[in-house]
């Protein structure tokens, strides 16, 4: 097996390819010039007869670079021009594929099926992922305040997670169902800032491992147009795309083989794994120990990756290679640190934070904020009715997510009547009722027991 075991030597003053200008020539791409022939035959053979510009938009290259391109592939009888418009410029060029090329295209595909943007070089991306790495993200308390401001947390656990997030290190999240863990965990990512580049696709030892997924990566409209294939001197290399830092969330659904490079033979295409696309970004894993395979074998597979901030992936061929493992990793789990790993993992966790029920006062003010934006009327005399009556006899822990869903099912059931939805003893019976699977006789026995309280 071949192996890469450390991560390609970049320079510190590498060019950001979102202000740098594109390649001019194919040396410049970092591409091989077979690979590029390749590609624009599977691109061809899948489109049919194009025009320059088309293959120009399919590519995301410029036309000096297509020019070295097709002019041997012509030369060599792999495609022929089919066409020249009326004006005789470069625009009006018309390409399709002989049947030389056509079987230069099966072979390819064969092989590798990717017909989309141009990769860019392994290296190069590597150099973008250290040059705006996630650790280059200082954060102060102002900073967290301003991103949570209207979220109801206890001080000192924001002050927590501000620290963590500083650190770089794996935070691991616990505590109870419905405490708010996924949702302060997914909140995280509005404290990061700036914009990435990510590329469509990067090419590794011949394969093409697709990057680029606009769920994960939202792109940041271009202030100015980066120019046409056709103007010479383009503005920036459009293989790359401007993104925001990317989320990932992940959660029961993830398996072991999820965390390495896929091929799906079927397609003939790779997929990259979730932690690679979340580079430079933020990566949460939601529900641990709630996966299909066992929560020290997923810990297991992340203590090389977290220790030294990277990680290992193979192609189908065996050839194995280093990646960049840079972003903010958030676990959250029901279960305590010491039921899902050992010491050795434990370690590297660096954050263990809990999170658990409001004090009364935040519980107070969930319940309010909720009312508000669902419309009813606050009482404080039916919040204190909701502790007497249902939450103190059943020994119930105040967890944020109660209200926003005890109060949605009134309005559920107003909606239902056809009346406008109202706050009353009646309407919080109900809702408990459903909510915690109570017999309306239960209800009752509590609401007599809460009153003459």
């Amino acid at each position: 097996m071949m192996l890469a075991t450390t991560l390609p030597a970049t320079s510190a003053t590498v060019a950001d390819p979102l202000r740098a200008p594109a390649p001019r020539t194919v040396e410049e791409t970092g591409l091989p010039q077979l690979f590029l022939v390749d590609l624009l035959c599977k691109i061809l053979a899948q489109h049919g007869q194009m025009h320059l510009s088309e293959l120009a938009a399919s590519t995301k290259l410029p036309i000096s670079v297509l020019d070295a391109v097709l002019a041997p592939m012509r030369a060599e009888k792999l495609c022929e021009v089919a066409r020249r418009g009326g004006s005789g410029t470069d625009a009006d060029l018309c390409f399709n594929l002989t049947e030389l090329g056509r079987l230069r295209a099966l072979e390819a595909a064969q092989r590798d099926a990717y017909a989309g943007p141009a990769p860019v070089a392994y290296a190069d991306y590597v150099a973008q992922i250290q040059r705006n790495s996630v650790t280059h993200q200082p954060l102060s308390r102002a900073h967290m305040q301003r991103v949570y401001d209207g979220v109801v947390v206890r001080p000192a656990l924001l002050d927590q997670l501000g620290a963590a997030f500083n650190s770089g290190r794996a935070i691991f999240m616990h505590g109870p169902a419905g405490s708010g863990k996924s949702y302060l965990a997914e909140r995280l990512h509005g404290l990061l800032e700036g914009e990435v580049p990510v590329p469509y696709a990067i090419l590794i030892d011949g394969a093409v491992v697709p990057i680029y997924d606009p769920v994960v990566h939202p792109a940041v409209p271009e202030q100015a147009p980066a120019g046409s294939q056709f103007d010479r001197r383009l503005t920036r290399d459009l293989r790359w795309v401007r993104c925001q830092r990317p989320a990932v969330l992940t959660g029961g659904e993830l398996t072991i083989e999820m965390l390495d490079l896929r091929f799906d033979h079927g397609a003939r295409l790779y997929q990259a794994p979730p932690h690679l696309k979340a580079n430079g970004g933020i990566l949460v894993i939601d529900d641990l120990g709630r996966q299909r395979c066992s929560a020290v074998e997923l810990m297991n597979r992340w203590i090389v990756p977290l220790d030294r901030h990277i990680d290992f992936l193979a192609l189908q061929n065996g050839y194995k290679f280093a990646v960049p493992f840079d972003m903010i990793v958030v676990f959250s789990s029901n279960l305590q640190p010491e039921e899902l790993a050992d010491g050795a993992f434990l370690r590297r966790l660096g954050y263990k934070i809990h999170v658990g029920p409001l004090p009364e006062a935040l519980y107070r003010t969930v319940f309010r904020q909720v009312c508000e934006r669902l419309g009813l009327a606050y009482d404080d005399a039916m919040f204190d009715y909701l502790l007497r009556a249902h939450h103190g006899p059943e020994d119930r822990p105040l967890m944020a997510c109660y209200p926003n869903d005890l109060l949605g099912q009134l309005c559920d059931l107003a909606h239902y009547e056809g009346r406008e939805p109202r706050l009353d003893q009646a309407g919080l019976d109900w809702a408990w009722q459903n909510y915690f699977g109570t017999s309306a006789d239960d209800a009752g026995d509590r609401t007599n027991q809460g009153d003459q309280k």
